[in-house]
């Protein structure tokens, strides 16, 4: 296997995790082992971000249209979810991983609400890499937010119209105070971006792999990271101007 070149590592990944349920599927399992199954791959990821040097890691975990799936399969990805954190919480403070929550997070159940907040709390202070999850997370949703919040601010007299830069807008955005992610990386070979991160992944590198998330590990996470060493971003210019900055 390659080497990563620890002085290219993108700053901020972001992965959208797909395939928990096609996992189980196809082993003749309930979906809920594959959601089970997928925790260990968190759990995994998250760890080796870490010990590689990833400062920012963004999980697709729960969207807004997995809300439409049926009751008992939320009711248990939610009780996951608190499991989780629970487990988790303990590796995050040693390892000084701030959790992060990025969504309509009022939406989730109220024992949800108060697990997560009180995990965000107790790693507050850490000063490690971030780990932010999407929770009842939309792109769509987010933008509307985002300028729900402008426009009251404009009413406010806090803002004015003319004022409206993307790097002001971005301030309004869930990921405030985040740099945009550089890699998404997506899981199970689906090749779209499913309303994630639609504003933050203008300029991301994207990779996607057929692995199905509960058996994506540390070696798939390097080839990922190797693949994107491997190109050069140009952010709308031209190879030879890239060239002449060097």
């Amino acid at each position: 296997m390659e080497r990563l070149k620890k002085d290219k590592l993108p700053r901020h990944v972001a992965i959208i995790m797909d395939g928990n349920g096609r996992w189980a599927q196809k082993r003749l399992l309930n979906r809920v082992i594959g959601h089970e199954k997928g925790m260990d791959a968190v759990r995994r990821v998250v760890r080796n971000c870490r010990e590689i040097g990833i400062s920012y890691l963004t999980l697709y975990a729960f969207s807004n249209e997995n809300w439409n799936r049926p009751s008992r399969e939320v009711s248990a990805l939610m009780i996951l979810l608190e499991r989780y954190l629970l487990k988790e919480l303990p590796e995050m403070m040693e390892n000084s991983v701030k959790l992060n929550a990025i969504g309509r997070i009022d939406l989730l159940p109220p024992s949800a609400q108060k697990t997560l907040q009180r995990c965000m709390k107790e790693t507050e202070n850490n000063n490690g890499m971030v780990l932010s999850l999407a929770l009842s997370y939309g792109g769509r949703a987010e933008i509307i937010d985002g300028i729900h919040k402008i426009a009251g601010d404009i009413e406010k007299g806090r803002v004015k119209v003319e004022d409206i830069t993307e790097e002001l807008f971005s301030r309004y955005l869930y990921t405030d105070g985040m740099p945009d992610p550089d890699f998404l990386i997506r899981t199970s070979g689906e090749m779209r971006v499913s309303n994630f991160l639609l504003w933050q992944i203008a300029y991301a590198e994207i990779y996607v792999t057929d692995t199905l998330w509960p058996d994506f590990g540390e070696e798939d996470l390097i080839n990922a990271l190797i693949d994107f060493q491997k190109r050069e971003r140009r952010f709308g210019l031209t190879g030879s101007q890239i060239a002449n900055r060097r």
